[in-house]
Order: structure tokens, then C-alpha cells, then sequence
């Protein structure tokens, strides 16, 4: 070691002119650079700072000064890891030392006279390279610390599927609260976390939050706070890379846009959605399902039915781990597909359709324990039941058909359902039944409902969209 020292010492002795230059391009700091070209060692440095601070205490008339630097300070002054000024007596002690101001000493060294650089050549010792092997020992440890540990990722993975697959029979306050704190919890981890594999957890964690968030946003009558979530759900499924969560995205995204009143550009997202790799037959589904409500709303009666064909006949055996394994909100189950198939004949003013797909979601829904139907999906199905037989003029069947409606508690009466009442409001006002008793109390009944709506007071002063 000794005689590597003293070939290191004599490099720098010898150093050219051109070599100077090098090493003041190289110091991160004056200070440094002083430092080096008075061959200064941090042990040589301390007497020199004590020095001073003493000399300056014995000008001032003051006590004799017991002012000291430790090695850790004295790097990180050199190495510009410093933020704003050292405190007293530093600057005064260094502005003495050196003849320089304390910003400049702590500053790149780029205005340094070429006479003062060339007045001393460098050196270093063996203290400097165990310091510098320690700085480097420390970076590596801060960064080895930027970690969390694998069982709170669990954690959050674990509480993220659990919120999905409760979401709709958690009320939608709840849902709104919890995938919130969720999304918290995994930015914050973003934030803690350098390790790549804890990254990705994480990206994907906030991932679907924001995509929980998102759908329980629409549900509570926000249309721009659902786009604005989908989209932050669709670049966090970018930067990882993750097909599933990107295609539910854009999904989302997709049936956003027709609601807000944009089918074709619906259509746009479906086609990028299905475009996303790891994709398992639900996912697929469940967009071929959004493609046939946009198709619907522009009037496309063959492009729409071939959407509705196209997704019941979805079956590959492919799964994914967003739609299939974790299921719940992300899945897509063939209640939920006959339900919004019903909302897609409607569009194309097939009463017949629309109310055979509705019944075929009610029994499906209605095979399932009490405790696991959907109540969101169950209330939209039986609202587009009521609006397939008021195209057929059958007041009676659209009052029998709403009953189940009419209890839901108000925190439960989503977005969807009130547009779908509303559709059924403006039918109650044809010709055809303008003035009929039962229409009258019917639409009073509608309207009372949709006042005392949850999503109502939440959302936005204009509709979403127009359904029928």
C-alpha cells in the first residue's frame, strides 16, 4: 500500500500543466481543489481550520476558540454536499484560510485565476483513499437501504384484491376511501423503494388503486375524476409494462369516452386495448363488450352485434392475473356481460334483445348466494329490463321490473342507474303514455329516486350521457 501511496504521490508532483487543467475540471468544489493543490491531507486541514479559528477568536478579543471540523464534514464540504451555508464559525474560518468567500469554496471551481491553479501540485495519502473507499461503502449501504420489506408489498397486494373483489358489496364510500388510502400506500412505497422487483410491485399496486378508484369515481357521478384515474392507471401499467392493467385501462377509458358522448373515439381505445400482450379470454371479453356499447351509441347495428357474438363466444382458456386471478371489479363475469349486452340492444332499439339479455343477467344474478350479488349490476339490470318493455308499451311490466330498483339504499343508486332511470323518465313523457295515471306516479317515484341518489349530489351539474 505504502508503495502504491508514493507512486500516486509522485504522479501528482509531476503533474503537466495539461494535467492541472484535468484535475480542475475533476474537483467538484474550490475547496477541493485548494485542498488538493496544497497537498493538504484532512488531518493537515483540521490543525489548519483549528489554526485559524483560533487566530480569528485572538483578533476579535475573544475567548480562545475551540472550533474543530470532523472528517465526515470535511468531505462532504469538498464534495459540494452541502446545502446552503455551514454554520458559524465555518464560513468565517474558511473565507480566512483561503481568501475566498464560503460560496465560492463551496461552489464548481469555475472561476478560479490560472495563477493560483498552477502555485501547488496535488497529492493524496492513505487516508484519502480509505475515505474514499468508505464514501463509496456508504452510498452503496443508503442505496441498499431504499428497500422495503417484502411483507408489507404482501400487505398491500393482499389488500388491493381484497378491495377489488369486495367492491360491489362495499359501499361506495367505503370503496372510495380504501383504494385511496391504497394508492397512498403504494406511491409511498414507490418512494422508499430502490429495488427493481419492489418497483414493479409497487408500479402495479398503485396501478390497479387507481383503476379501483376510477371505476367508484364514475360510480359516484365524477366523469372527469374516473378519466383522470384511468389514465394515471394506464401509465403506471406503461412504465412496468403490464399488459393486463393497460388494457383495463384503456377500457375504462373506452367506456368513459362514450359516455361522454365519444363512441368513436371508444372504438379507438378498444382497438389499442386489445392490442396489449398477456391478455386471457375475460379480458378480451369484457372489451368486446365496451366495443358493442360503442358501436350501439353510434348506430352500427351489424359492428354492434358482431361485438355482442364476439364476446360470448370468447373462449381460448386464456387467464390473466388481473381479470381472471384477481377477479372482482378487474373481472368480468357473464352476469355483467348479459347486463350490459342488454344496455347495447337497447341502443339499437331492440326491446327483444335487451330483454332477454336482462332477464338472462337477473338469473344469473340470482343463482348466486345473497351475499355475493353485485347490487350496482343487479339495479342496472333490472332498469334496462323495465326500458325493454317500455319500448313495447308495457306500463305494468316497467313498474313490476323497477320494484327491486326502488329499495336500493340511496349510497348504491351509481351513476349508470341514474342514467338509466332518466332514460325511462323521458320515455314516461311519449305520446303514448302522456297523461296515463300510472306514467305520472311512475315518473314522480323516478324522480324522487334520482334526487335522493348519492350520485346524484356527487357528481357533475350535466348528464354523463344519453343511454337511450
Amino acid at each position: 500500500m505504502a508503495g502504491l501511496i508514493q507512486a500516486e504521490r509522485a504522479s501528482f508532483v509531476t503533474s503537466s500543466w495539461k494535467e492541472v487543467v484535468e484535475m480542475r475540471a475533476r474537483a467538484r468544489t474550490l475547496l477541493q481543489l485548494l485542498v488538493w493543490e496544497r497537498g493538504w491531507t484532512y488531518d493537515r486541514f483540521k490543525r489548519e481550520y483549528e489554526k485559524a479559528a483560533r487566530e480569528l477568536a485572538a483578533a476579535a478579543g475573544e475567548p480562545p476558540s475551540t472550533a474543530t471540523v470532523e472528517e465526515q464534514t470535511f468531505r462532504r464540504w469538498t464534495a459540494g454536499r452541502v446545502k446552503g451555508l455551514p454554520n458559524h464559525p465555518a464560513p468565517a474560518v474558511l473565507e480566512y484560510m483561503f481568501g475566498y468567500t464560503v460560496r465560492d469554496l463551496l461552489s464548481p471551481p469555475n472561476e478560479l485565476p490560472p495563477d493560483v491553479a498552477g502555485k501547488y501540485a496535488p497529492t493524496i495519502n492513505e487516508s484519502d483513499l480509505a475515505m474514499t473507499a468508505r464514501d463509496a461503502a456508504a452510498h452503496a449501504g443508503d442505496a441498499a437501504s431504499l428497500s422495503v420489506p417484502d411483507m408489507t408489498l404482501d400487505q398491500l397486494d393482499d389488500d388491493v384484491v381484497a378491495l377489488a373483489r369486495g367492491y360491489n358489496r362495499t359501499s361506495p364510500v367505503e370503496v372510495y376511501r380504501r383504494s385511496k388510502e391504497l394508492l397512498d400506500i403504494a406511491q409511498s412505497m414507490l418512494e422508499r423503494t430502490q429495488v427493481p422487483r419492489q418497483r414493479a410491485r409497487a408500479y402495479l399496486a398503485a396501478g390497479q388503486s387507481a383503476a379501483i378508484l376510477s371505476a367508484i369515481s364514475f360510480d359516484l357521478g365524477s366523469l372527469p375524476a374516473a378519466v383522470s384515474l384511468s389514465r394515471t392507471a394506464a401509465l403506471y401499467g406503461q412504465v412496468i409494462e403490464h399488459g393486463p392493467l393497460q388494457a383495463y385501462a384503456h377500457g375504462a377509458l373506452a367506456f368513459l369516452a362514450f359516455w361522454g358522448g365519444r363512441p368513436a373515439e371508444a372504438v379507438r381505445l378498444v382497438r389499442t386495448a386489445q392490442q396489449f400482450g398477456g391478455l386471457g379470454d375475460t379480458a378480451m371479453t369484457r372489451l368486446l363488450v365496451i366495443e358493442g356499447r360503442a358501436y350501439g351509441h353510434l348506430g352500427n347495428q351489424v359492428a354492434a352485434e358482431r361485438a355482442v357474438r364476439s364476446a360470448l363466444d370468447q373462449s381460448t382458456g386464456t387467464r390473466d392475473e388481473l381479470h381472471d386471478d384477481i377477479g372482482g371489479e378487474f373481472g368480468f363475469p357473464s352476469d355483467r356481460v348479459a347486463m350490459s349486452n342488454a344496455t347495447t340492444y337497447l341502443l339499437l332499439g331492440d326491446a327483444d334483445g335487451a330483454e332477454k339479455a336482462a332477464e338472462s343477467a337477473l338469473r344469473l344474478l340470482g343463482a348466486k348466494p345473497e351475499d355475493q350479488r353485485p347490487l350496482l349490476i343487479s339495479t342496472q339490470a333490472h332498469v334496462d329490463l323495465a326500458r325493454a318493455r317500455l319500448l313495447r308499451g308495457e306500463l305494468d311490466g316497467v313498474q313490476a321490473a323497477l320494484e327491486p330498483a326502488f329499495s336500493v339504499p340511496t349510497e348504491w343508486r351509481g351513476a349508470g342507474t341514474l342514467e338509466r332511470m332518466a332514460a325511462i323518465r323521458g320515455n314516461l313523457s311519449q305520446a303514448d303514455f302522456r297523461g296515463a295515471p300510472e306514467a305520472v306516479q311512475l315518473g314522480e317515484r323516478i324522480e324522487d329516486f334520482t334526487r335522493e341518489a348519492s350520485a346524484n349530489r356527487l357528481g357533475a351539474a350535466a348528464p354523463l350521457a344519453i343511454e337511450g
